[in-house]
């Protein structure tokens, strides 16, 4: 049994009647393994089908699914049928996606005599890794969740999902993952190629099991990293692919503090309280130039907090945590408070808008990790060394910003390339709260931002997770994939590497 709780009042009003035992987990499990040979069989074009139909299948539940999640989250129905729309969006993305074919890397290699002597015939491509496990995300029910990117795109590869129904929000999981099953059944396919685990003590008992092959993960560093180890400790470790948390940066050069103050407080005021700051790409800290220019960055800033309200935040746990974690700031040294919002009024789960001040001497420990909430830190820097210096001292993240003018070139250049080589994303002139769905969009970065700094969670390029390379060499053409084929049946447009030439199917 789970408990469904509604954040606003912190009290239960719906119970899931559901457990995972490990029979249960067993036959989940076998029946995952049968649906990737129906996925397989599927084709590139039966797969599109598929995406699409389940697409299809989430925007006809809409509006119960945002009321449920409402419910769940407090996030609110614009944020969750704009998050919807996402969720949509990104499954008929990944539907094209697996029509392009590219992201197979077909690749031909005839036989032939080469500087080296004789080659054999040898071709190429990227296959399914078979079942795998997605943890979702409490801030996002939908786009990071049961039918999230981590879904869409494993679906996409070829690869059944076992999804862990996440405690914050359980009757929304169930209600997608319903929608995920009308979705595949009205496309002619299995149900099986999504299914649910309840439970803590079952989703690591799923990342155990050698029926799964690959783990997607969406949430915090300590439980991330405690999966991370049992899918790296199993007697065949399997890859392990999480989002964790780390401290984004937000860098305001001198220029642009001059030119544009105003305007850039005001953009980092809504950035870093949106969503009751429970984004994992939230600006933490926020390095600003010492002076007059930088002082009129922080008193809008501080203006602003201060007229800003307590939201509810998305479980008590996340609400706890909160509160620990910004009393641990506060008893710091050289740590200072410039504004703060206002307390709530009612039974649920708060968070506070809160600004700090930081001194550079003590930028450490606490100061230089997350906190997932609605707190800025901010740190003054007086020059191009200590501005570079203090980058330094922040660890890898998934985003790092930087705001400046034609006159900051010079600096920014170097903020620049400081931040290229700890982030996944740099934003500029921007804030770093949204993540595009897209071709060119990279959602990641180096521990602990992400226990696999080469793949994105976000775009078209998270297929990549779920696939591994064969070769086949010499294998009879009856016997290869239709996308190595000398003459493919069904595979018109789709671009093949043929002996080192990339070149279209006609």
């Amino acid at each position: 049994m789970i408990d469904s709780i509604d954040p606003r009042t912190g009290r239960v009003v719906e119970r899931i009647e559901a457990g995972t035992t490990s029979a249960d987990l067993d036959d989940l499990c076998a029946r995952a393994e049968a649906a990737a040979r129906e996925l397989t069989a599927l084709g590139r074009a039966g797969r599109a089908r598929l995406l699409r139909s389940m697409a299809g299948a989430i925007e006809d539940a809409r509006t119960d699914l945002v009321a449920v999640a409402d419910r769940e989250t407090a996030l609110g129905e614009q944020r969750l049928n704009g998050e919807l729309t996402r969720t949509c969006y990104q499954l008929d993305l990944f539907a094209d996606v697996v029509e392009d074919g590219a992201y197979l890397e077909a690749t031909i290699d005839h036989a032939g005599d080469t500087p080296m002597g004789p080659r054999p015939d040898l071709r190429r491509m990227l296959v399914p890794l078979g079942p795998v496990a997605v943890f979702g995300a409490s801030n996002f029910p939908f786009a990071f969740s049961v039918p999230g990117g981590d879904t869409a795109s494993a679906l996409a590869a070829g690869c059944p999902v076992v999804a862990k129904v996440h405690e914050a929000h359980p009757a929304t999981s169930v209600r997608a993952h319903e929608a995920l099953a009308e979705g595949a059944a009205a496309a002619g396919v299995t149900p099986d190629v999504v299914n649910l685990v309840f439970g803590r003590e079952a989703g690591v008992d799923l990342v155990r099991h050698p029926a799964v092959q690959a783990v997607g993960f969406t949430g915090s560093l300590g439980a991330g990293r405690a999966l991370f180890d049992v899918a790296s400790s199993r007697p065949s470790p399997i890859p392990f692919y999480g989002e964790l948390g780390a401290l984004n940066t937000l860098v305001v050069c001198p220029a642009a503090a001059a030119a544009r103050g105003e305007d850039i407080a005001a953009g980092l005021a809504a950035s870093f309280t949106l969503g009751v700051g429970q984004f994992c790409t939230k600006p933490g800290v926020v390095l600003l130039p010492a002076g007059a220019h930088g002082e009129t960055v922080r008193r809008s800033l501080a203006e602003r907090v201060a007229a800003m309200s307590a939201g509810v935040m998305l479980s008590e746990r996340t609400a706890g945590t909160y509160l620990r974690g910004t009393e641990t700031l506060l008893g710091m040294d050289g740590v200072e408070v410039l504004a703060r919002g206002h307390e709530a009024i009612g039974e649920g789960w708060t968070g506070v808008p809160l600004l700090l001040r930081a001194d550079v001497a003590s930028v450490t420990g606490a100061l230089t990790e997350e906190c997932f909430g609605p707190v800025l830190v901010v740190v003054e820097y007086d020059g191009e060394g200590r501005l570079l210096e203090l980058l330094r001292r922040f660890g890898p993240a998934l985003t790092g910003t930087v705001h400046a003018d034609a006159a900051d070139a010079e600096l920014s250049a170097l903020v620049l390339a400081q931040l290229a080589g700890t982030v996944g994303r740099v934003v500029w002139n921007g804030f770093p709260t949204g993540v595009a769905v897209a071709w060119g969009m990279h959602h990641g970065g180096p521990y602990p931002a992400t226990t696999s700094a080469l793949h994105t969670s976000v775009g078209t390029t998270a297929i990549r997770r779920w696939l591994r390379p064969i070769s086949l060499q010499n294998v009879p053409q009856e016997l290869l994939p239709d996308e190595l084929r000398d003459v493919p049946a069904g595979a018109a447009g789709l671009v093949r590497r043929v002996d080192g030439v990339l070149t279209p199917v006609a």
